[in-house]
C-alpha cells in the first residue's frame, strides 16, 4: 500500500475539523498518482446485474475464504483496518445466486426491491451512474468501512483485497500461501474479542460491547463500531429472535443494532471462519 497515495485519499475527505466536502470529479496530479496506485478511482458506471456477475466470478476463486480470513486476523494486531471488512463482504455475498434486479421482486422490501439482495440484507441500486468509489475506500481505509451492506461496497472491497494479495506476493506465493501472516498476537486478540462478547447479560448492547472491546485491541471507537458491524454482518454476532427494546447507542448500528449480551457469538460460524486459529 503506497503511503503517499493513502495520504492523498485521506486528505481529500478528512481534515483537522473532520469531514471535508470535496468537489468531484476528482482531478490533478495527486489524484492521478493515487489512482495509479489503486487507491483512488474514476467515477464508475455499472449495473446491479454486472456487479452480481463480477461477485459471482470472485467467489469462484478457491482460496478466497482463506485470503479473507487471514487478512482479517492479520489486521487485528497491525491495525490495518482496511483488511477487515472483506470478511463481511465475503459472508454477505458468498451465497448470492446469479440473478437480475427484477428477477424476483421482494415481497417485503427492507433493504432492496430486488428479492435476492433483500433476503441477504444487501442494499443495491439497479443502475449506478458515475458512482464515487473514493469515499467508500476512504471509509474502508480509515475505519474498516461504514456502508458494509452496500452491494457496490462489497464488490470494491473484495476486488481491492484480491488486488492487494496479488501485489504483495510472488507468483509462487499466490499458488500456495497468503501474504498476510497471522501471528500469535492476532490469535490472542481474536480469543479476547470472542470471550468478551460472551457477556450473557441481556442488558448489554452493541454499544456496551464496543466499550468492553476497548481493552481487547488497539483501536478507536469508530474502528470498534466498524468491527461490530462486520461481525454482525458476517453472522458472528447474531441477534436473537426474542422481542427486545432498542438500547442506548443502537441507532449507531445496522447489522448489530439489536444484538444483546445473552446472544453471545455464533459458535458454528466462528468455528467455520476461525477454527484453525482458535485456542
Amino acid at each position: 500500500m503506497d503511503k503517499k497515495a493513502v495520504k492523498i485519499l485521506m486528505n481529500t475527505f478528512w481534515g483537522g475539523g473532520g469531514w471535508k466536502s470535496p468537489r468531484d470529479p476528482f482531478s490533478g496530479d495527486d489524484f492521478e498518482f493515487a489512482k495509479s496506485k489503486g487507491v483512488m478511482f474514476d467515477p464508475l458506471t455499472i449495473t446491479h446485474d454486472e456487479i452480481v456477475q463480477r461477485l459471482h466470478n470472485i467467489h469462484q476463486e478457491p482460496s478466497l475464504k482463506e485470503r479473507v480470513i487471514t487478512a482479517f486476523l492479520h489486521s487485528l494486531s497491525t491495525k490495518k483496518v482496511y483488511l477487515r471488512s472483506a470478511l463481511s463482504s465475503w459472508a454477505l455475498t458468498r451465497n448470492m445466486p446469479l440473478h437480475t434486479f427484477e428477477e424476483r421482486p421482494a415481497l417485503h422490501a427492507n433493504t432492496s426491491s430486488c428479492g435476492d439482495c433483500n433476503f441477504l440484507r444487501l442494499q443495491p441500486d439497479e443502475q449506478y451512474v458515475n458512482a464515487d468509489l473514493n469515499v467508500l475506500n476512504f471509509e474502508r481505509m480509515k475505519w474498516g468501512g461504514v456502508r458494509h451492506g452496500w452491494l457496490l461496497y462489497c464488490l470494491m472491497d473484495l476486488e481491492l483485497l484480491l488486488q492487494a494479495y496479488n501485489g504483495n506476493s510472488t507468483s509462487t506465493e499466490r499458488n500456495h500461501i497468503h501474504p498476510y501472516e497471522v501471528t500469535e498476537e492476532d490469535q490472542t486478540i481474536l480469543a479476547r474479542l470472542l470471550e468478551t462478547a460472551q457477556t450473557g447479560d441481556p442488558k448489554d448492547s452493541a454499544r456496551s460491547l464496543e466499550k468492553k472491546w476497548k481493552d481487547c485491541l488497539p483501536s478507536s471507537k469508530h474502528e470498534r463500531d466498524a468491527l461490530l458491524e462486520i461481525w454482525a454482518a458476517a453472522g458472528i454476532l447474531v441477534p436473537g429472535d426474542t422481542p427486545r427494546k432498542p438500547k442506548g447507542g443502537s441507532g449507531d448500528f445496522v447489522f448489530a443494532a439489536t444484538w444483546q449480551g445473552d446472544d453471545g457469538y455464533h459458535a458454528e460460524n466462528v468455528l467455520d471462519y476461525f477454527g484453525p486459529y482458535l485456542p
